[in-house]
């Protein structure tokens, strides 16, 4: 069955790349409405669906525009929490353009979601089940989902600087795996970027208290590494975070190799393009519980740095 948020929880911070303060607080929503943001700063409140064919492409997060014009960015870490606490319905509201980088993971909005807790809805669950292997590229990066039984990432990274060097992890996403393996890894950068993006007025809002900032074989950020492949996890939390774009949850394999943002909206277009590569599905009790999110608990947060 679907599921909403029992509560509403709010949220204040800034944003990494604006800069500017903003407040967004997740509402319980009714079933079938989807995930969808609402600009509560803007004359009648215009609202964006989360889904793949609104979403600009952007190397440095995700970013949604109306109609209208009318834009939310940086929406992958509140995505990729709602995916992973197994949240289908909810309307965020915000008072800015994006959506606070808060320490630069999910955790925080795990840590609402499930303070929150959810509430059932009496209509059945779809999900999107990938039949067939749809693979897209950008030079060496590329992006590929492939059939399975539940959401599976696999992800492989490769940079300079030793600090992050290669890294390579590969999680069944099912039963709270997110909350446990991915949440609290934090988006990274390297200093050389940090001083480039200042310069041509991006990363307004970005501190080494919201980010990894590494510098060669050094990590900047005090208190070092969440964890020893930190990078890599929060690779796949943005992954997760971008495929529930999709609209709703995705049963396949996720392979990506120093994939993004705009190579995973790219492999969603891909994937719809193609009537033979999908179906939908309904949720039967034993495909519910292979999803992101089911049983996840307190004790889930427990294991959480």
């Amino acid at each position: 069955m679907q599921t909403t948020l029992k509560t509403q929880v709010a949220f204040e911070g800034t944003g990494l790349h604006s800069g500017l303060p903003a407040r967004v607080v997740l509402q319980p929503a009714p079933a079938r409405s989807g995930i969808v943001f609402r600009r509560t700063d803007l004359p009648g409140q215009p609202k964006l669906p989360a889904r793949w064919d609104s979403v600009i492409v952007s190397p440095l997060n995700t970013r949604l525009e109306n109609a209208e014009g009318v834009t939310v960015s940086t929406i992958e870490h509140v995505m990729a929490a709602l995916a992973g606490c197994g949240v289908h319905n909810a309307l965020i509201d915000i008072d800015g353009p994006e959506v606070p980088i808060l320490d630069g993971s999910a955790a925080v909005f795990v840590r609402g979601i499930v303070k929150a807790g959810l509430t059932r809805l009496a209509a059945p669950l779809h999900a999107i089940e990938v039949l067939k292997d749809v693979v897209v590229s950008d030079g060496a990066a590329f992006a590929e989902l492939s059939p399975a039984t539940t959401l599976q990432i696999d992800f492989a990274i490769d940079f300079a600087d030793a600090a992050i060097g290669q890294q390579h992890k590969r999680l069944n996403m099912a039963n709270g795996a997110f909350v446990r393996e991915l949440c609290d890894s934090r988006t990274f950068c390297r200093s050389a970027d940090v001083d480039y993006m200042h310069a041509n007025g991006l990363a307004l809002g970005g501190t080494v208290e919201n980010a990894v900032v590494v510098d060669g074989d050094k990590v900047l950020t005090p208190g070092g590494l969440r964890h020893v492949d930190e990078a890599v996890r929060h690779k796949m939390l943005d992954a997760l975070g971008d495929l529930y774009t999709a609209g709703a949850p995705i049963l396949g394999r996720y392979t990506g190799n120093r994939a993004g943002h705009a190579i995973t909206n790219k492999l969603l277009r891909a994937l719809f393009a193609d009537q033979t590569a999908w179906r939908w599905v309904t949720c039967d009790a034993k495909i519910a519980a292979r999803l992101p999110g089911v049983g996840v608990s307190v004790a889930d947060l427990d294991a959480v740095a």
